[in-house]
């Protein structure tokens, strides 16, 4: 990865600043763009992918993380960076399958129980994320 890169850098064309009345999550986005790869954390990196921005360099880092820590705390509760990034588009995972396998492998030792305890509707997401790579065993 080119972690002193940014992803105006990786992803171009770069963006143009965004417009006086934006939104703070459109300014947000637009910010992040122009940060190195290595200074994202991870409520960053659960923004972009919300955002669907830059997927391809923004998921490998947040696997990376929730390898570590599948249940981290990005920003609002338990699990959220690993919801936002199950929930990215089934063409961005296209991209990464082996990524894929390595999260749906952490995913399926998770405990029931801690599982259980995420908000509702992301157990079926993470089940959906799994069934994706179910083929690549």
């Amino acid at each position: 990865m080119h972690l002193d890169r940014t992803l105006d850098e990786l992803d171009p064309p770069r963006w143009a600043l965004p417009a006086a009345d934006s939104t703070h999550l459109v300014r947000k986005v637009h910010e992040l763009r122009r940060v190195p790869l290595r200074a994202l954390d991870p409520a960053d990196l659960r923004t972009l992918i919300s955002q669907q921005v830059a997927l391809p360099y923004v998921l490998p880092l947040a696997v990376r993380l929730l390898i570590e820590e599948p249940l981290l705390d990005a920003c609002f509760y338990e699990g959220d960076l690993l919801l936002a990034t199950v929930s990215a588009p089934v063409a961005a995972w296209a991209l990464l399958p082996d990524l894929g396998v390595r999260l749906r492998d952490v995913l399926e030792a998770l405990p029931e129980t801690a599982v259980a305890d995420l908000p509702r509707g992301v157990t079926e997401e993470i089940a959906r994320f799994a069934a994706r790579f179910e083929s690549l065993r």
